[in-house]
């Protein structure tokens, strides 16, 4: 098959990059003929703000350069993964101009949400869900703080609904868990094109052994991610017990304050993968203390692939994705004192953890692993394809 890849990549490298990292290698170790299109949003600075707006409305240069790659290549499938703001929904349209069936994946909530999180003043706000303009958006600055860049977002969002791109553009959308599918058909997004397929893990490390007897958080500490719920739960947890914090951000100083209040804090900022691996599998636990509605965050599959249960919000797709008492642990979304209890609870049963070790590792065996993934991704195409095929046949696709 000849896939051509697209994919805009952000100032801030995130798990989306590295998912377009990884399926793109994944699908050239299959055999398949793969040819990446890419764009960095590190250019936008050196734009101004009207040719800006115009490109994310519609990036009439981009679109040529992506027919003609169609073109010149013979591909079947154009898979995108971020387009927002240099690709833009222009390259949809043709990249089916020039014959190839077209796949989003679902990242984030970007097409329903200008900020593309549900998230405001530290809660989940579904303002928008449903709205032809998500006029909230702009209203609330959801996009950066930035009330003329959120309505821009918004007004983009707004024209390609009001045109139906998202419904006529798209042969398939991929979105992580049910939980997110659930969310684009009440969005209004057609039910029948979106397909659930999970991340994965390119390079299995294996089991760890959770010997270091610690919590450890992975991630940005920034808005959403419940570092601010996480630290207070800390206060109350009982014992010598360790809590270790790989990664930096916006909420850095709260880490900060609270290593230099609790010696058992430990803050290591970013670290290399290998690093992150090690600590995932030495850990009792990973905490996901998650505000807002995660996708499907790449250290899931991570910490299930070293065995390593994670105690998380119960809150969208995470209620989904780990099962309380057998993959991890669930706490009431925001609530440091019932964090603090599931905490408490996890570093003092350790038998349980270790059967809740044994079935994340099956977990990750099921779901997330490349072998498992490459047929899925295959099945999306397939079914992007065969939508062409009827669609060119002057019937609905």
């Amino acid at each position: 098959m000849n896939i051509l890849v697209a994919h805009n990549f952000y100032q801030r490298p995130g798990g989306e990059d590295q998912v377009f990292a990884d399926e793109t290698s994944l699908l050239k170790s299959a055999g398949h003929q793969v040819t990446e299109f890419t764009v960095h949003n590190d250019s936008v600075a050196g734009q101004g703000k009207l040719a800006l707006v115009g490109k994310t409305l519609w990036n009439r240069d981009t679109a040529r350069q992506i027919a003609d790659l169609v073109q010149r290549h013979r591909v079947d499938v154009v898979h995108f993964h971020n387009t927002f703001p240099l690709i833009s929904p222009a390259s949809y349209y043709a990249a089916r101009s020039a014959g190839a069936a077209v796949v989003q994946t679902l990242h984030n909530y970007r097409l329903l949400c200008p900020g593309s999180l549900f998230l405001r003043d530290g809660k989940v706000c579904e303002d928008c869900l449903g709205k032809t303009l998500p006029w909230p958006g702009a209203v609330h600055k959801c996009y950066r703080g930035d009330r003329g860049a959120s309505t821009v977002t918004a007004g983009m969002l707004g024209v390609h609904r009001m045109v139906r791109t998202y419904h006529h553009a798209v042969d398939r959308y991929v979105a992580l868990t049910e939980f997110a599918r659930e969310k684009f058909s009440q969005g209004g997004f057609p039910r029948h094109k979106i397909v659930v397929k999970p991340n994965f893990i390119l390079d299995d490390r294996g089991a760890g052994s959770g010997a270091g007897g610690y919590a450890l958080y992975v991630g940005r500490l920034d808005e959403g991610k419940g570092i601010e719920v996480l630290l207070p739960a800390w206060k109350q947890v009982r014992g010598d017990f360790k809590l270790r914090i790989l990664g930096d951000g916006m909420q850095a100083d709260l880490v900060r304050q609270a290593m230099a209040a609790d010696p058992r804090i430990e803050w290591l900022g970013r670290r290399p993968m290998d690093e992150v691996y090690a600590s995932m599998g030495d850990a009792a636990f990973m905490v996901l203390s998650s505000v807002w509605y995660e996708g499907l965050p790449k250290t899931v599959c991570e910490a299930f692939s070293r065995g390593t249960p994670i105690v998380a919000s119960n809150l969208g797709a995470l209620s989904e994705l780990i099962s309380h008492e057998k993959t991890g642990l669930h706490f009431t979304p925001g609530d440091p004192t019932d964090l603090a209890r599931q905490l408490q609870w996890g570093l003092e049963h350790r038998e349980a953890l270790g059967a809740m070790r044994v079935n994340c590792r099956k977990t990750f065996e099921e779901r997330y692993t490349a072998a498992a993934n490459i047929g899925m991704l295959a099945a999306v195409y397939e079914g992007a394809i065969a939508s062409r095929r009827v669609r060119l046949g002057g019937r609905a696709g």
